[in-house]
């Protein structure tokens, strides 16, 4: 099943609500200082109406004011007191939101980086986008603030009744009786509640993903005259999110009203056997007024318990989408004793890493893609010694990319080995691996900043010569000599201010800066015009030489003078050899070449 089809249909489980514990663990003191403070705060609102009670037995009813002046001292420091523990667990929840949002996550962003390319093949980038931000966003918020509005209210409800029981039981247990009730309603409406959330969370998913791929699709859009079609489509995506929503909000809205109703028909009943008992001197005024501040007291604190276990009810859905992403299996990982060894991707051991020469060698490597059914590469075999230029042509679906890929290790044979000097690339750190290769794409991604800082990704530590050095080896001096603030000129987001020729460019230089062992070119001149092409092909040659390179060729003009040429059909290689030796075979090579000299230089096929 595809990720973006999960369905979360568990009950209400508290074991799932403990997988939150560990982003609040280390900031456990500010949790304690807010349960402290929580606290005193339901303390002060359970004996406000005691002192409501005295003021009224002994100051009004006796028609004095003797002592009302340590009365009155001791109820502005009581107030005081309960001024400060609000300040202090409003500042504590803050922060507690803040950290575990941010702890959330970073855990999540880790995770993902961490994600092999399979993950992202089959997961659209509005899903992930939701699960990072808004459903994180809740679980912090509803952790740090709604919990502790739940526990206020608990332990004020609590505190109420027991103060009640004090000044009479009779009363008291008439309002105990929408205890029961309330755990009745909650039994039948948590799950009810649940799935439906469960619903408007998937659905708004579909909402970010579909934001997503307007804005980045803007231009397609508008080329292809679909802002209908795209209108039609998201108007449908927002009236589900709206049907379902009107649901969730109308269940919720019969819940919470109920229990007002169970709490209002108590102290209607208390409100009447209490007026009878002032009324036959049984009970004083202070007594019931102490009484009835009690009685309408808990209303709120019970909605607010009502409002908020529901709420609670609905974030576990929340918690299973940000759990199920940070349980999804990584794929590739290295194993323990490598992580011992040379570290991870953000702990690394460098002093391990043994130096790569770059011989490279699979042996009966077979391929399937983790969502697919056929084998890709089928019982592949091929030695390819350090410093050699290996060419690979063939149609689009061949497995070009798959054999690189499956070089740098972004995939794993599903059997057989692939050898780096030797040695199983699996025994080494990916990291050490990743950190020896240049790979330029033909749809090269630039990060958001200058042209320096997206060539000096390749090297962080790289001086600014050394960033124009790499430049100029391959022509890309002239993209930052078009703007006039050269190489401090800001690309846009994804470097949109930029044309893809002029965008693989600078992910040649960011390639090249690097000084990697091991080079992949991935079609990576076809964006590029031919002048370019022939300013960028010697410098490369030259780069290459000493290098093990794979390239990925679309105008095979470029690799006429690679050491082997691999020619893939079908997930094989059905010949191999230099440009020559497979001109004279005259097969399926001769004919590609052929067929391309004909589109170059007549227009027809």
């Amino acid at each position: 099943m595809k990720i973006d089809e999960k369905e979360y249909t568990k009950n209400f489980d508290i074991r799932i609500w403990k997988r939150v514990l560990p982003f609040i663990a280390p900031f456990k003191k500010t949790a304690a200082a807010i349960i402290i403070f929580n606290i005193i705060c339901s303390l002060v609102d359970i004996v406000m109406p005691l002192f409501q009670r005295y003021a009224i037995n002994n100051f009004i009813a006796e028609g004095t004011l003797n002592g009302i002046l340590p009365f009155g001292i001791l109820y502005a420091a009581v107030i005081l007191f309960q001024f400060i523990s609000v300040v202090m667990f409003t500042r504590g929840s803050a922060f507690l939101e803040m950290q575990i949002s941010k702890s959330m996550k970073r855990a999540c962003f880790v995770h993902l980086q961490d994600l092999s390319l399979s993950y992202y093949n089959v997961t659209p980038v509005g899903y992930i986008l939701s699960r990072v931000m808004s459903d994180t966003d809740r679980i912090a918020t509803m952790t740090a603030w709604n919990v502790s509005d739940m526990m206020w209210a608990f332990l004020y409800v609590i505190g109420s009744f027991a103060a009640m029981m004090m000044l009479d039981v009779k009363l008291a247990l008439i309002i105990m009786l929408i205890v029961p009730a309330l755990a009745v309603l909650t039994w039948y409406f948590q799950n009810k509640i649940l799935k439906l959330n469960r619903q408007v969370r998937k659905i708004n998913s579909k909402i970010t993903g579909s934001y997503n791929e307007g804005t980045t699709g803007a231009l397609t859009s508008k080329t292809l005259v679909i802002e209908d079609k795209n209108l039609n489509e998201f108007k449908g995506i927002t009236s589900e999110m709206k049907t379902a929503s009107i649901k969730a909000a109308r269940l919720s809205a019969v819940y919470v009203p109920l229990v007002l109703f169970c709490g209002s028909l108590a102290t209607a009943i208390v409100l009447s056997r209490g007026g009878g008992l002032v009324m036959e001197d049984i009970m004083l005024i202070g007594t019931l007024s102490a009484f009835v501040s009690y009685a309408v007291g808990i209303f709120e604190p019970i909605q607010q318990l009502a409002r908020n276990l529901a709420e609670l009810i609905s974030m576990q859905a929340n918690i299973e989408r940000v759990t199920g992403l940070l349980d999804e299996p990584t794929g590739i990982s290295d194993p323990p004793e490598v992580v011992k060894k040379y570290g991870d991707n953000y702990s690394p051991k460098k002093e391990n890493w043994e130096p790569i020469r770059g011989d490279i060698e699979f042996r009966n490597v077979s391929f399937t893609y983790p969502d697919g059914n056929e084998e890709v590469l089928s019982h592949f075999d091929l030695k390819v010694p350090a410093g050699t230029t290996v060419a690979i042509v063939g149609e689009t679906g061949a497995g070009k990319s798959t054999l690189v890929n499956l070089v740098c290790r972004f995939f794993e044979p599903t059997s057989g080995t692939i050898l780096i000097d030797g040695v199983d690339y699996k025994k080494r750190s990916r990291l050490w691996l990743h950190s020896s290769i240049g790979y330029v794409l033909q749809d090269p991604h630039l990060f958001s900043g200058t042209i320096a800082e997206n060539i000096r990704y390749g090297k962080p530590s790289a001086t600014d010569e050394e960033v124009i050095a790499a430049a100029k080896a391959v022509a890309a001096d002239k993209v930052a000599a078009a703007f006039d603030t050269g190489y401090d000129t800001d690309v846009g987001e994804s470097g949109d201010r930029l044309s893809t020729g002029e965008k693989q460019l600078i992910s040649f230089a960011r390639a090249i800066i690097a000084d990697p062992k091991i080079f992949v070119l991935d079609e990576a001149t076809s964006s590029i015009d031919t002048e370019t092409e022939r300013l960028i092909q010697n410098a490369v040659n030259k780069l290459l030489k000493g290098r093990t390179s794979f390239i990925i060729a679309h105008r095979l003009s470029t690799i006429r003078s690679a050491d082997v040429i691999l020619v893939v059909r079908g997930g094989k290689i059905i010949e191999r050899g230099t440009h020559n030796e497979l001109l004279k075979k005259k097969g399926y090579y001769y004919d590609l070449c052929i067929q391309q000299y004909k589109e170059e230089n007549t227009g027809f096929e």
